[in-house]
Parts: C-alpha cells; structure tokens; sequence
C-alpha cells in the first residue's frame, strides 16, 4: 500500500510541476517557439477550448495512457484548466494506475523473466510501428512534404 501512495504523491508533485511551468510560462513559450515544435497559434486556442469543455475526464484519463500521462500536465496549465478539479481527477488517475502497476508487479513477481522471453518477439514489431507512425504524423504536420501538393496560402499559422 505505501508503493501505491507514495507513486501517487510522486506523480501528483510531479503533474503540478509541470502545470505551473505551462501556466506561468507555456503559452508565451508556445507561441514564440512553438513552430519549431509543429505547434500552431491556433491550435493552443483549440487546446484551450478542449480543456475547458473535457478537462477533468482528459486529467483522470491521460493518467491510465504511457507516454500521454507524462505530458498531459503542460497543456493543462497553458489551457489554464482550473486547478482544483485537475489535482482531483489527475491523482485519481494516478492513484488507479499505480495500484494496476503494484498489483501486476505482485501478480508477475518470480515469473518476470518467462514474461519478458515470451514478449520478446514483439519488441521490433513494436518499434517498427511507432517510427513509422511517428513519420507519418510528421509528413502530416509539415503540410505532407513530396506528395505534390501545395500548402495553400491562407492556411493558418
């Protein structure tokens, strides 16, 4: 039980580090730098709307999701989304996916090693899939590059 409180707490310090850093200082940081990440001024507006309307289901949900969990905190704070209800829904999530890891860490215990030789197989599969997706929405963010078609001229910025 103090595995599961304690990830939670690490996690909900964590996520309100990273929500203040969006809050303070993200949408200026965004919107002078944000073309060099493929971040349009238009799309913080949109991330704005999404978290004022979805807010807290995006905070408990992001937290069940690799990856998303990690970063879902920025954007909440750049969106402003108000923060009581984000440490509500954000540590509940947290509170369930580190009681999903603690009990899957109980419940593999000794047959670690036996999970992992029968994943293996899946290992370049995997990263097969995630470049070329990550390619995918790349060739899609820069305006699709090479496939002979023009960006049009009002598209926004």
């Amino acid at each position: 039980m103090i595995v599961v409180v304690s990830q939670t707490l690490g996690n909900t310090i964590g996520s309100l580090i990273a929500y203040a850093i969006g809050a303070y200082g993200g949408r200026p940081f965004l919107e002078r730098y944000g073309k060099y990440m493929l971040i349009r001024r238009h799309e913080i507006e949109i991330a704005e709307r999404f978290f004022a309307k979805y807010g807290p289901q995006t905070a408990f949900f992001s937290r069940l999701l690799p990856i998303v969990r990690t970063f879902i905190s920025f954007p909440a704070g750049v969106a402003r989304m108000p923060i009581v209800p984000f440490v509500v829904y954000s540590t509940a999530g947290a509170l369930l996916w580190s009681t999903i890891l603690v009990f899957a860490g109980v419940q593999l215990g000794q047959n670690w090693g036996a999970v992992r030789t029968a994943l293996q197989p899946f290992d370049l599969v995997i990263a097969i899939l995630v470049v070329i997706g990550l390619a995918v929405i790349l060739w899609i963010r820069l305006g699709r590059p090479f496939s002979g078609r023009a960006r049009r001229p009002d598209a926004r910025e």
